[in-house]
């Protein structure tokens, strides 16, 4: 049995459309029939109006840089090996806010309001055929 890992998300039998399309390249997010607002993380009701006429929706996977942190330590398997990396909450197009991690862009380069893409990582050994979202600077 392998070390435990705390970077692979628990997919279960309401999440598993949102993890099987991030598999094939594609953000989700959850709109609400009622009030029109989309939100992330995925709720099986809307967080706004209470709502349960919610459905999933394809994200654009154009977002903007709100606030973020550059961790330098930590120490839970598998983090320690990928320090330094941005920690960075997100403003996606369709409005929600998103908590994930900024890749191909250097500490110095990133600035509140840049324009952002999504792009996925693939988990690696041990995790399954999990892959998460991230988010990479817009060209």
């Amino acid at each position: 049995m392998g070390a435990a890992r705390f970077d692979v998300p628990e997919v279960d039998a309401f999440t598993r459309a949102y993890w099987e399309a991030a598999g094939r390249g594609e953000l989700l997010l959850r709109r609400c029939g009622g009030c029109g607002r989309a939100h992330h993380y995925p709720r099986e009701f809307c967080p706004y109006c209470w709502s349960e006429d919610v459905a999933w929706e394809r994200a654009s996977g154009r977002a903007t840089l709100y606030t973020w942190s550059v961790v330098h330590r930590n120490d839970l398997p598998p983090f320690g090996g990928r320090t330094p990396y941005v920690a960075a909450v997100v403003d996606l197009a369709e409005g929600p806010r998103m908590m994930t991690e900024v890749v191909e862009c250097g500490e110095s380069a990133l600035r509140a309001g840049m324009g952002l893409e999504v792009t996925f990582r693939e988990m690696g050994e041990g995790a399954g055929e999990v892959v998460v979202p991230v988010f990479r600077p817009r060209v």
